[in-house]
């Protein structure tokens, strides 16, 4: 039982042998099956098979015991000084991953990495356990470690499968809630700070960073949204969520999952909206990154709730007609010591040369999308969130980041592509295979792009040479346009054009018109606040931009607050101010959006050819003096189209001549100046008549009463 070579045996006790199994557990010598266990701080250790329970002998002084039993299934009752467990022996058991799981792991192509590496309760040979696996090629040595063995990362090191450089063990009894952590051994020999499960389901909540054991093996995704699918021709309306802020409770708590469901969808159906949209609400160290700098890739925010509860609101979402996008980040991560950062101590997950690597803006490390594993590991991940959770859509944050090599550097701070240019290939390649694997396992499920560039392409399947996703965020469009609203409107003439640049390539892509957080932070203020002129004005050119935003082509965005006009920059750690909703200026901006809704998902001219330049027509685009703008919008078929005017100063306009495409009476069904909303009501009472005099290219024509900064919206009556 002492046929040990003193060296193995020093490794062992001292955290160092990078092969486990082949000291512990049953070995077969001279005939007979001896089982050696290593409990450093135990008083004895029994040996239990079926029949019998001999005492083990204690054959070195840091806790090494031997004995032998026959062949077949054991257990150890080891005392703790007094205190007394009793479990099978982890390295009793063999090889869990199999070979085709290995294979894909190595290849890269293990499209269900969630369920293969991480914690996961399971039953091996009749006995219920969890099995750890972890990607850590470089490693000496990998240990699970947590609060059922003291933190002592010599007491589970786990076996290594050399040809996916994955580490594995199961350990016995071990149930979902065990709060767990991986501590490795670098080539070197050097300790490392405690590592998080890459791939854990479940996070702690923060500031505490470890993963915490889920029951996977019960998780049953959420019942999938009816009708999803190829939304192109469809209305979209996203209402984009900050969860631990859109509403706080009593003392300022931070709403759980299930709570926030309570109140959230009801509000949000309610308004109109067709989605909800997430900040990442995967597992971030820090919350003023708002979950871009995420570390639990898998695991939901640990402090809103378990993963079921997140599962549970996003089907209830689902019950209610609701969509769930998230946003998803994997151009970068935190460089937290518990996270991805060397995390075998090299840089496994990051590219080694800080050119490629670090991230100067964010402070973040890159992912090294060469790596077949690191594309695997971030497929994985959205096929989890996807399959898993249910939701409908990824929002790929920063994508301009990934696309080229020398974004935010300058010269000699990036490394050119293997052509010398500039455009990043290995993320081109991963953003496309993401597509790819997406299409064919989730289909109907899309992927959505925050992308600030020109480059080509983007909403293109990549068969055809494209980057796959569904859509785009027009950036240009949103900087434009809200550029021209903060200029006082006797200056709006000389930039005039900005709020028709959007439509030269209005259907170059498939595009999405956000107005998100990034509006309402950094400084920039509020949405109303960026308006110019008195109280009243900077109200009536909100809701004039508003129903701008909502006729243009193009699916809808709008960070929370927005739709009732919050006039302080959003704060992360603070609630909405909902108590503004009993001022009528709030609660008529907040009336005149949930109308916009309605009248967009109600008329298919304002969302069917979206994407299309035969949904558009141009009626009044160079009126710079007046800065009055007009357009036709068209459904399929031979219906007929809607009509769009919005008087961007504070005149009113009498008797305003507008070509439409035939004569009779035309319906006003929306005037952002309406008493309801906060204005002056001003309008044409409700209809207007067009007569047979020509004008823009028409043959009738209708003469308008334009509010003041105010978009009016007719169709035929």
């Amino acid at each position: 039982m002492t046929d040990l070579h003193p060296d193995a045996v020093l490794s062992l006790i001292e955290g160092r042998h990078g092969d486990p199994f082949s000291i512990l557990g049953p070995h077969l010598i001279h005939g007979q099956q001896v089982v050696r266990t290593f409990m450093p701080g135990a008083s004895a250790v029994t040996l239990m098979s079926a029949d019998a329970a001999a005492r083990m002998e204690l054959i070195h002084p840091a806790g090494l015991f031997a004995g032998a039993t026959g062949v077949g299934p054991y257990r150890l009752r080891v005392d703790w000084n007094g205190t007394v467990e009793e479990a099978e022996d982890p390295y009793s058991f063999g090889a869990l991953l199999g070979e085709l799981d290995v294979h894909l792991l190595r290849e890269g192509r293990h499209q269900d990495i969630g369920r293969c590496l991480g914690a996961h309760p399971m039953v091996v040979e009749n006995v219920p356990g969890v099995r750890f696996a972890v990607w850590a090629p470089n490693a000496r040595r990998v240990s699970v470690v947590g609060d059922y063995n003291a933190w002592d990362g010599r007491r589970h090191p786990m076996r290594l499968r050399h040809d996916a450089g994955v580490w594995e063990l199961f350990i016995p009894r071990l149930r979902p809630g065990a709060v767990y952590k991986y501590e490795l051994l670098d080539a070197q020999g050097h300790l490392l700070p405690m590592k998080a499960d890459p791939v854990a389901w479940q996070a702690e909540p923060s500031p505490a960073t470890g993963s915490v054991v889920a029951d996977t093996a019960r998780f049953v995704p959420p019942r999938a949204l009816a009708g999803s699918g190829d939304l192109t021709n469809h209305p979209v309306a996203v209402y984009e969520v900050h969860a631990r802020s859109w509403l706080r409770g009593d003392d300022d708590r931070v709403l759980g999952w299930e709570e926030l469901g309570d109140k959230l969808i009801p509000y949000v159906k309610g308004m109109g909206f067709t989605h909800i949209e997430f900040l990442p609400v995967m597992a971030h160290p820090f919350g003023g990154s708002w979950g871009y700098q995420p570390l639990g890739q898998f695991a939901p925010q640990g402090s809103l709730g378990p993963p079921e509860h997140f599962a549970r609101l996003v089907e209830r979402c689902h019950d209610a007609g609701l969509g769930v996008i998230l946003d998803w980040v994997p151009a970068h991560f935190p460089t937290d010591a518990h996270g991805l950062a060397r995390f075998d101590g090299t840089a496994l997950y990051e590219h080694a040369d800080p050119r490629e690597g670090f991230h100067q803006d964010w402070n973040t490390l890159i992912y090294n999308l060469g790596r077949v594993e690191v594309r695997n590991f971030l497929i994985g991940s959205a096929l989890h969130w996807l399959e898993h959770y249910g939701v409908d859509a990824l929002r790929v944050d920063a994508v301009a980041s990934m696309l080229y090599r020398d974004y935010s550097r300058s010269h000699g701070e990036w490394v050119p592509n293997i052509h010398g240019g500039r455009e990043n290939l290995e993320s081109i390649a991963f953003l496309r295979e993401l597509s790819e694997v997406i299409e064919a396992r989730c289909p109907g499920k899309l992927l959505i792009a925050e992308e600030s560039t020109a480059f080509p392409g983007v909403t293109r399947k990549a068969r055809d040479g494209g980057l796959g996703f569904d859509f785009k965020w027009n950036m240009g469009w949103m900087n434009d346009t809200l550029r021209y609203m903060e200029h006082d409107p006797v200056y709006r003439r000389w930039d005039h054009g900005l709020m028709t640049f959007g439509l030269v390539y209005a259907f170059s892509e498939k595009f999405m018109l956000p107005i998100s957080h990034d509006e309402v932070v950094h400084g920039k203020g509020s949405l109303p606040g960026k308006m110019p002129g008195d109280e009243w004005q900077r109200f009536a050119n909100l809701r004039a931009y508003l129903g701008f935003m909502w006729t243009q082509p193009g699916k809808k965005l709008l960070f929370m607050g927005c739709e009732f006009a919050q006039l302080r920059e959003w704060n992360h750690d603070r609630s909405l101010d909902w108590h503004l909703l009993d001022e009528p200026r709030h609660s008529g901006v907040q009336r005149m959006v949930r109308d916009l809704n309605r009248l967009y998902r109600a008329k298919p001219a304002l969302h069917a050819l979206d994407c299309d330049p035969a949904g558009f027509r141009w009626v009044v685009m160079d009126d710079a003096d007046n800065s009055v703008f007009a357009w036709l919008r068209y459904g399929p078929g031979q219906s007929e189209p809607v009509l769009v005017v919005c008087n961007f100063t504070p005149v009113v306009r009498h008797g305003y001549k507008i070509g439409v495409p035939s004569g009779g009476t035309w319906q006003e069904i929306f005037n952002s100046d309406a008493g309801i909303y906060g204005g002056a009501n001003v309008g044409n009472g409700g209809f207007a008549y067009a007569d047979a005099r020509p004008s823009h290219g028409f043959n009738a024509s209708v003469a308008l009463t334009l509010p003041p900064l105010a978009t009016l919206i007719f169709d035929r009556a």
